[in-house]
């Protein structure tokens, strides 16, 4: 499957190629076998690669990764739904998206950790959890790519988010914008 994506000029670095075809070969196969409990949405989104020089072009990968979080979900969505009925999907969606309202209630600016060095801009952080809430609050539209999409400015000390706490909260909006999209 070598050849799966574009690669980035010898000089410049890109995800490395094998790993990234095993990875999408595994994957597939596990897709079509319907093996929900060896990989999942969350798997999908969590897998790193590593980046080397005349690698596989790292926004091509992460758009086939964001396709292929996509197909995991609505399988699992398929499986429970025929399973357990519509009802119990949206109780378990619902079950999300209420774990992650009480962060947006918090003031803007203590949303996150403070980052210890350089983080996401406050701000604009606090301006995306404001759509956020607008969108559980049925006041606006949203969607995921609109999450994932997002994109924050470097910031230091008191204006700035600890990256990773954020990056895991906005991919758990982004679980439950696809459960519903």
């Amino acid at each position: 499957m070598s050849g799966m994506f574009p690669k980035v000029g010898a000089l410049r670095r890109g995800y490395r190629t094998e790993q990234v075809d095993r990875y999408f070969t595994t994957a597939h196969e596990i897709y079509d076998a319907g093996d929900l409990e060896e990989m999942d949405s969350e798997g999908v989104r969590t897998v790193a690669f590593d980046v080397v020089h005349g690698g596989y072009r790292p926004d091509s990968v992460d758009a086939a990764l964001d396709r292929l979080e996509a197909a995991f979900l609505q399988q699992r969505r398929s499986d429970i739904v025929s399973r357990l009925g519509r009802d119990a999907w949206m109780r378990q969606v619902a079950d999300l998206a209420t774990s992650l309202y009480p962060r947006l209630l918090r003031p803007a600016g203590e949303r996150f950790a403070p980052a210890r060095r350089r983080g996401y801009s406050r701000e604009e952080v606090d301006a995306l959890m404001d759509r956020v809430a607008a969108y559980f609050d049925s006041a606006a539209t949203l969607t995921s790519e609109q999450v994932r999409g997002a994109m924050f400015t470097s910031a230091r000390g008191a204006k700035a988010y600890e990256e990773r706490s954020v990056d895991r909260y906005l991919a758990r909006v982004v679980e439950v914008l696809l459960s519903v999209e």
